[in-house]
């Protein structure tokens, strides 16, 4: 797990050190082990290095193989690299290391492009093929690594953050009307290839592009997520099959050179989680994060990962933050987000990731379950629905065309495409079911674009490795078989339950569902209302001319009235909004 970065010259021209110098600085937490950089004519590689397999110094990067004229920045672990190595060892291949990068290499020289196919894990990389002339980025399956770049006639820059790309100078910040309807609509979801800035582009999940040494351009998709239910298989089987495939999908991350640990919050999926990490380990370290109370709502689920700890025996650390402490921490929270994520618990994984990173570098979290066994409230909405588009937007949208046109300023309007999107979407073959549908949209776009993403920026800000075995292709793949009916009875994730019985109290599985609970950051009071104001009326703000200042002043005024459907807070939205592009310079 790391932060990579590089520039790709069409006319050979040899970058700067210092442009790399630049990128990695604002990386290094990614990657506070080592750094490293490569420059030949045309091509300038950067790398800051969280050593987690083959913690050596054979495991260097970029890594060069003069042999077959590559080089790589790498991004991420590769679950089955040791079986790609033993049969590329048997195909004759030879390795001066036992790092899962050097596969990369070997693998691209045996297979080509198609080794991407055989990739298990999490993973975004930049590969120079020097005797080809040409350049290939790839992203994995589920976005859960990030590859920005911004594409010019002349070079294409890329890098693991937004951050980095701007410190080194390699676009103007315009930002994008379309991107910003879907900040403020689809709740903070910008789907790629956008982002909040028009320059700025970032690689689509399961996807790779080639760059050829004239500039030109082919991507292509290597993976794409297809329902369609099995209505002949019994519950049972359904039951059998799926702890099966998670039960593999945990001891693929459990592949490390270092202790891995567990993110901790009680709820369903990250104990389904430690409970099958006890199955493969001896000793598991967890670790839980909670606030205090905010009017009537909860600010812990502690009395429940207690329970977890105990009955598996884990070694446990509770982690208690006193919410007066978040507004000390929110600057370094939102100038660790590549983009800008209004969850309100993004400053709890910031927070929990700094205490964890003190005693352990990767750990295994319960993001995706939700997604992709159907979780939220909406998706039982859906069933039956002839209307799947209005009925998604009315469960989930933040604001409706109407509004968010009155949010913004009139320079920065454009048309409804965050309606358009949804409706593009649900009309692709490949899911006919209105739950399928839906669930298809989130796993693939709201999924990356808001849980994944927080995940990776927050725990990467403090060097943890997160590692999520809800989204090992091959489970998403078996959930994209089950029958909706199957997965949202129950209150949602009803196989999933079914299946967690065998391994997990039935208190903790039968629960009320919760959420990480961030509640000073819902309703806006006091110094948070204060500092909202501050962030929305400053002179900055002011000179930016973003948002409509009536509207801004309504949510200034009584910003409890104003939640989204979510329970989110609009005033949160513009205030990290704007808080963001002043910290990031723009």
């Amino acid at each position: 797990m790391c932060g990579i970065c590089g520039v790709l010259s069409f006319d050979q021209d040899v970058e700067s050190e210092d442009t790399l110098i630049q990128m990695l600085r604002r990386m290094e937490g990614r990657g506070p082990d080592d750094e490293g950089i490569h420059i030949v004519p045309g091509t300038a590689l950067g790398h800051r290095r969280l050593s987690i397999i083959d913690l050596s110094q054979a495991g260097h990067q970029p890594m060069v193989d003069s042999e077959s004229g590559l080089a790589i920045t790498f991004n991420g672990e590769i679950y089955n690299y040791r079986e790609l190595r033993d049969e590329l060892t048997r195909y004759g291949c030879r390795f001066r290391s036992g790092s899962d990068t050097e596969v990369l290499l070997k693998a691209y020289a045996h297979w080509g492009e198609s080794f991407v196919q055989k990739l298990y894990g999490m993973f975004a990389f930049c590969l120079h093929d020097q005797k080809r002339r040409r350049w290939l980025l790839v992203r994995d399956r589920l976005g859960i690594k990030p590859l920005y770049y911004v594409d010019k006639p002349n070079k294409l820059a890329f890098a693991s953050s937004i951050q980095a790309l701007y410190a080194a100078r390699q676009f103007q910040p315009d930002l994008s009307p379309q991107a910003l309807h879907y900040y403020l609509s689809f709740h903070a979801v910008v789907p790629a290839p956008l982002t909040i800035f028009r320059e700025v582009k970032k690689l689509e999940p399961g996807t790779y592009l080639v760059v050829e040494e004239d500039g030109r351009r082919r991507q292509e998709r290597y993976w794409q997520l297809r329902y369609s239910p099995q209505e002949d298989v019994s519950e049972e089987a359904w039951i059998e099959r799926l702890l099966a495939v998670l039960r593999k999908s945990v001891k693929r991350r459990l592949v490390s050179d270092v202790p891995v640990g567990a993110l901790l919050s009680g709820g369903l999926d990250s104990s389904l989680i430690v409970a099958l990490m006890r199955e493969e380990l001896a000793d598991v370290r967890t670790y839980s994060i909670g606030f205090e109370d905010v009017e009537s709502e909860a600010g812990n689920e502690f009395v429940y990962s207690d329970l977890i700890a105990r009955t598996f025996s884990t070694d446990h650390q509770k982690i208690f933050v006193d919410s007066r402490q978040l507004l000390t921490e929110i600057r370094a929270c939102v100038a660790a987000m590549s983009e800008p994520q209004v969850s309100h618990d993004a400053v709890g994984f910031y927070l929990l990731s700094r205490e964890v990173s003190k005693r352990t570098k990767v750990v295994l979290s319960g993001q995706g379950a939700d997604e992709v066994f159907a979780g939220y409230h909406w998706y039982p909405k859906m069933e039956g629905q002839a209307d799947p588009v209005s009925a998604y937007k009315a469960a989930f949208f933040d604001r409706d065309d109407e509004e968010v046109q009155a949010a913004l300023a009139t320079e920065y309007r454009t048309e409804d495409v965050s309606t358009l999107f949804v409706q593009q979407h649900f009309a692709q073959p490949g899911a006919d079911d209105p739950v399928d549908k839906a669930l298809r949209l989130d796993t693939n776009v709201m999924l990356v674009e808001d849980p994944v993403k927080r995940v990776d920026n927050m725990t990467m800000a403090w060097g943890l490795e997160a590692r999520v075995p809800f989204l090992d292709h091959e489970v998403v793949e078996l959930a994209a078989t089950i029958p909706s009916r199957l997965k949202v009875y129950n209150g949602g994730k009803g196989i999933l339950k079914k299946a967690a019985e065998r391994c997990l109290p039935h208190d903790v599985i039968y629960r009320q569902k919760g959420y990480f609970p961030v509640p000073a950051l819902k309703y806006l009071q006091g110094e948070y209302l204060q500092f909202a104001r501050d962030v929305l009326l400053s002179d900055t703000a002011r000179q930016r001319g973003l948002f409509d200042a009536v509207y801004v002043e309504k949510m200034l005024q009584d910003p409890g009235q104003h939640i989204t459907i979510l329970g989110g807070s609009k005033l949160w939205q513009l205030t990290l909004l704007e808080y963001w592009l002043q910290q990031i310079g723009a």
